[in-house]
């Protein structure tokens, strides 16, 4: 649960709304430690204690608060885990926790690992006061995670290219949105957009644009429009032809994402290949396409750059 929730503008407590995030294996850790006086340890490890088994029931008990993490904690999301796991380790006079989690889903999992980790030695506590009054949990911390866009690492961010396609956009009909949309999410990711034009559905046009583009140093190219179903929807067939390589990860991915929030995306064509050293994309012109690409492609495809530049997986 990575995304807290906050006030929006009118100062209103609000959960934060995940849906446009895709799923992706998401793992978190988080440790803490109870003290105690030494005595204490002796008799949970030879099983001295009244109420049974301490870590055995605490381990169960964080497990549990894991999973119940969203109905403890307001406005915190609901999710499904793939797997909680809670260890301890004893010394001298503290026990250590750790607990592990993971899910796939689109909002990460750290609140579940410090809620388990936190339970986890409430219930060591309520277990052992009986025979110690000493007792106190400390350090409760979030160790890592990792998943979501916080687990891409790569730092490189391309020169980026915008080409708007639309015949009543160049010709003044229309006001482009979708082109703005990618330019602000990009730029938003750190990628420098100094290369943007609106042109018509045109064959020539576009080769020439990006022809120029690629020349000019561009390393990604964006193409917004020209890939549906209409006799001047030109976009993809001008550009195929000029692919070095396909990357269909990347087309499957929209495809599978876009239709997964409505059912005509599969009516939609795009493409999505290398000419040279630059990544080019040919999107659908809508603003909700244009969305879907910032939603699934950012920073994802930026490690593109690292592997084409020699990098590894």
């Amino acid at each position: 649960m990575s995304d807290f929730s906050h006030l929006d503008e009118n100062g209103n407590v609000r959960m934060v709304d995940i849906s446009v995030k895709p799923g992706t294996m998401r793992t978190a850790s988080a440790s803490g430690c109870i003290t105690m006086r030494p005595e204490t340890i002796r008799r949970l490890q030879t099983g001295d204690m009244p109420k049974g088994n301490v870590l055995t029931t605490a381990k169960v008990a964080g497990i549990q608060a894991a999973k119940q993490a969203a109905n403890l904690i307001p406005l915190c999301h609901q999710l499904s885990l793939s797997w909680v796991d809670i260890e301890f380790a004893l010394e001298d006079d503290r026990i250590s926790i750790r607990a592990t989690v993971k899910t796939k889903e689109a909002t990460g999992v750290e609140m579940e690992a410090l809620t388990a980790v936190t339970v986890a030695a409430l219930t060591i506590y309520d277990m052992c006061k009986g025979v110690d009054k000493s007792m106190g949990i400390h350090e409760i911390r979030l160790e890592k995670k990792s998943g979501g866009k916080s687990g891409i690492s790569s730092g490189f961010r391309p020169r980026t290219a915008i080409l708007v396609v639309s015949d009543s956009i160049a010709s003044g009909r229309a006001v482009d949105s979708s082109g703005a949309l990618l330019r602000e999410g990009f730029e938003s990711a750190g990628c420098i957009v100094d290369m943007f034009s609106v042109v018509p559905d045109e064959p020539d046009r576009i080769a020439d644009t990006v022809d120029l583009w690629i020349a000019g140093g561009a390393e990604l190219v964006v193409v917004s429009g020209g890939t549906g179903l209409g006799p001047r929807d030109v976009s993809v067939e001008t550009l195929l032809p000029k692919f070095t390589r396909r990357l269909p990860g990347i087309e499957q991915a929209l495809f599978q994402w876009g239709q997964g929030k409505i059912r005509t995306a599969m009516l939609s064509r795009l493409a999505a290949g290398t000419i040279g050293s630059s990544v080019v994309l040919c999107l659908p012109g809508s603003q909700g396409a244009a969305r879907d690409a910032l939603e699934v492609l950012v920073p994802a495809l930026f490690h593109a750059f690292d592997m084409i530049n020699g990098g590894g997986h």
